[in-house]
């Protein structure tokens, strides 16, 4: 992570606003990509930005799969942040028709770091999002984080009407969130066909929202797709695993639109590196992790 001003901690990670007409990408119209200043995930293109004369950058589109949206504590606007890290980014908007995609990313200068196109060429083609359900978090991290071509995979929930979650409220069953894996890959060097086979061959697929003793809607079998791509591939997939008869029950696994993405609390990173003794990860995490790393010894990292 980029170490952040006290000024850009106040926007990024207090979700604070910088003044109107003040930002140093407010009229930037130069080519390029605009990156996450927190963790520099590519977020939007120079070709989607527009002058909407508000006072902050605006954008009507984003790079697929990097920004996510959820409503404010007040439910009056819908907040966007970087779905790598979490940062606040600003508010997105609807139904003003200033652009013929009539949506309006206003998003804060100081939550942003530009990349001009000679140096951004390398930077946006080489990153994807992916976002899965199979159960608990902690094994499915572990699972992805060990193949060749993964950048980062974050541990969080999604799929919920809930415009907040937290473990506890998220393990209740009532917020309608999954735990999930939010997945950045780079597509030359993994395909997104490769990452469902691994999510496939690594839970099972057949039961209702249940992974072994976990039972409840959020360990359900789900794939969150960023774009029509994705639901087309995991669709295919599925119909492919049902023809073949690979299992002995019918696919239950949910092929849905990615709307959003929480982190999850800082302590379940990385939670199998850190606590592969515990008996959990014994039991449950590791053999599933050993089970990938001989079926995909060639993806390894």
């Amino acid at each position: 992570m980029n170490k952040l001003t006290d000024f850009e901690r106040y926007v990024i990670e207090e979700k604070g606003t910088e003044r109107p007409f003040s930002g140093q990408y407010y009229q930037h119209d130069a080519k390029g990509v605009y990156l996450c200043k927190k963790c520099h995930t590519p977020l939007y293109r120079s070709e989607d930005k527009f002058n909407a004369h508000c006072g902050w950058p605006a954008f009507d589109d984003e790079i697929p799969g990097a920004v996510s949206r959820h409503i404010d504590a007040d439910g009056r606007r819908t907040e966007i942040v970087c779905s790598q890290c979490g940062g606040h980014l600003g508010h997105v908007f609807e139904g003003e028709f200033l652009t013929p995609k009539n949506i309006r990313h206003c998003v804060n200068s100081v939550s942003m770091l530009f990349k001009a196109q000679d140096e951004a060429e390398d930077i946006a083609p080489k990153h994807a999002f992916a976002t899965f359900g199979a159960g608990c978090f902690w094994c499915v991290e572990a699972i992805f984080k060990s193949l060749k071509g993964v950048l980062n995979v974050r541990s969080g929930y999604s799929g919920g009407e809930a415009s907040d979650a937290d473990y506890k409220s998220v393990c209740s069953g009532q917020t309608g969130h999954a735990e999930v894996v939010h997945i950045e890959f780079d597509p030359e060097q993994i395909a997104f066909t490769t990452l469902l086979q691994v999510l496939f061959e690594s839970h099972d697929p057949t039961t209702l929202n249940r992974q072994g003793n976990d039972k409840g809607p959020q360990y359900r079998s789900v794939v969150f797709a960023h774009d029509a791509t994705q639901v087309d591939e995991a669709n295919a997939m599925i119909a492919k695993l049902t023809e073949a008869r690979v299992f002995d029950a019918p696919i239950v696994t949910q092929v849905v639109a990615f709307e959003s993405f929480y982190p999850a609390e800082a302590y379940h990173n990385d939670y199998f590196a850190l606590h592969g003794e515990q008996p959990y990860c014994q039991i449950v995490v590791r053999p599933k992790v050993e089970k990938i790393r001989a079926l995909f010894a060639e993806l390894q990292v």
